[in-house]
């Protein structure tokens, strides 16, 4: 009797421990409550202003004569805007775009002096060569260009050059930002060197490439220039 009472409570204990480790097992795999939390997390998010990048749209494109005519009754506001941007009301238009006119493409050299060609070239008078120089020899190219209608921003330049429909040269960089202005901008090139040697003479064929951040095409010059044997 007593083996068969030991045998009941050891068999209950066991139940009870079972029964246990299922509570403390359910227990643990209980998920937290997250989604109270992460609620929390985004409302403090949204005060803090953490998180607003995410779903920023930008305003949009608004003209100069616009937002010039929104201080159109604080005199002294609509002043400073008009010498910040460089202009006055009256050369502005409802225009939204921005646009790059260029005016003339030069080239500084010791052997040349400053040579500058209006454009578009008049390729009856300057024929299909630009300018000649001679191997070895320094010069800078000169951009005069002007900025209409609105700012253009992050305005980029590129140059390739090819000999005989082979690509010897790619320069390209960062002008900057421009707002419009009575007077054009302009913008002179690092100093580059032609290159020198048996193979370096010849003529040259070259793509000059005007764009801005919203990858806008503000002009595109194909024009060709010589490089001769220096005595």
């Amino acid at each position: 009797m007593e083996s068969a009472k030991r045998a009941e409570a050891g068999s209950s204990t066991g139940l009870s421990e079972e029964k246990k480790e299922r509570e403390q097992k359910e227990v643990c795999e209980k998920p937290f409550p997250l989604e109270a939390c992460d609620d929390h997390e985004e409302e403090d998010d949204e005060e803090d202003g953490v998180g607003a990048s995410s779903c920023f749209v930008p305003g949009p494109l608004v003209s100069l004569k616009e937002q010039i005519e929104k201080d159109k009754d604080d005199e002294s506001l609509r002043r400073w805007k008009e010498k910040l941007l460089g202009c006055v009301e009256g050369d502005l238009n409802d225009q939204i775009e921005p646009q790059v006119k260029v005016h003339s493409i030069g080239i500084i050299s010791d052997e040349l002096g400053e040579v500058n060609y209006p454009l578009p070239i008049d390729r009856d008078r300057n024929g299909n060569v630009l300018f000649t120089l001679k191997e070895g020899s320094r010069y800078r190219l000169k951009l005069t260009f002007s900025v209409l209608h609105n700012i253009v921003s992050g305005l980029t330049y590129s140059i390739m050059v090819w000999k005989a429909r082979v690509q010897v040269d790619r320069n390209e960089g960062m002008l900057g930002t421009f707002a419009p202005q009575r007077e054009p901008y302009v913008h002179v090139f690092d100093e580059e060197t032609t290159p020198s040697g048996v193979l370096a003479t010849g003529t040259y064929s070259a793509n000059l490439k005007f764009e801005d951040d919203d990858r806008r095409c503000h002009m595109e010059l194909k024009y060709s220039f010589e490089i001769k044997k220096s005595r």
